[in-house]
């Protein structure tokens, strides 16, 4: 299996347009040791020929320009067979958008996630341009299915895990939140049997995400802030990030002293905010996560299975 970093950064890229923290003016400027990213989303194979995008970020085009494995091959092609959504926010889905010319899509998510991105959004029209534009297969948690392009399965077997999550902003006024707003996916090479597990945005650690993180060869976790005031702290908000629904990485009840027993050769965080000193190479935070074992997602990164 092969893993392809398209982008790492959360909602608004780094450096963020409007933020002057010290992190965005460090990498500006050049005074930081930090390189710039874009939001998040993967690319994953089985064979090097047919992928599937693991969200669609709003830089989508220049993300797949970057990448050759992505290119067409012919006059018209794509190399693209899916694209996986974990849920509704903006940041993973703004790209399907940019995907409009007149190719055919096939788009996994849960029920709740295409209500909240078709019903209602004018924009969608754009992806009904003909019949068959955009397929919709839907993703129940706790079932494994064969992943599908729309020439058949592609190598890979794609199961939803519920994760503590809300809707997206643009959605919470339209009613409650709903275990299917936020997933992450246990991904299996059908071949080999190797696994990656992804969960980009975690509230919370729960039994079944702590079990597809365990049998996992490869995991990816929500690297979003260090600390639960980050955003207070510097200024930049009243939102913890518990309020923004991600698990912190840092202080005692974080992800990384709770993740401590992991066994997978490769633990990287990814969906990391232009705030978080992760992102300084050479922060006290950043050391403590690679003495802990883990690696900070960078678009190019790529990981074989």
């Amino acid at each position: 299996m092969r893993i392809r970093v398209l982008g790492s950064a959360a909602g608004g890229g780094f450096p963020q347009w409007n933020c002057g923290c010290s992190n965005c003016r460090g990498v500006r400027e050049g005074t930081g040791r930090s390189t710039p990213r874009t939001q998040e989303s993967v690319a994953v194979s089985a064979d090097g020929e047919h992928w599937a995008l693991l969200n669609a970020s709003p830089e989508i085009r220049s993300q797949i320009e970057s990448f050759p494995g992505l290119h067409p091959t012919a006059p018209r092609h794509s190399p693209i067979a899916a694209i996986v959504l974990t849920n509704g926010d903006l940041d993973h889905t703004l790209g399907l958008l940019s995907l409009r010319e007149s190719h055919p899509l096939v788009v996994y998510a849960t029920e709740r996630v295409r209500a909240g991105f078709t019903e209602g959004n004018v924009l969608y029209r754009t992806l009904e341009r003909f019949p068959g534009q955009v397929t919709w297969r839907t993703l129940e948690p706790g079932r494994e299915i064969p992943l599908a392009g729309g020439d058949g399965p592609i190598g890979l077997g794609i199961e939803a895990v519920a994760v503590p999550g809300k809707r997206p902003i643009h959605l919470e006024r339209q009613g409650a939140g709903d275990a299917r707003d936020n997933i992450g996916l246990k991904i299996r090479d059908a071949a080999t049997g190797k696994r990656v597990a992804y969960f980009p945005a975690a509230g919370a650690l729960t039994a079944d995400i702590r079990s597809a993180l365990a049998e996992a060869d490869c995991v990816f976790f929500d690297g979003t802030f260090w600390s639960s005031d980050e955003l207070p702290a510097r200024g930049l908000g009243a939102k913890r990030a518990e309020d923004m629904a991600h698990l912190p990485v840092g202080g005692a009840g974080g992800s990384l002293s709770a993740l401590g027993p992991l066994a997978a050769a490769r633990r990287i965080y990814i969906h990391v905010n232009n705030t978080n000193p992760l992102l300084c190479d050479d922060s006290p935070e950043r050391k403590d996560a690679e003495a802990a074992g883990w690696e900070i997602a960078m678009d190019g990164m790529e990981v074989t299975l």
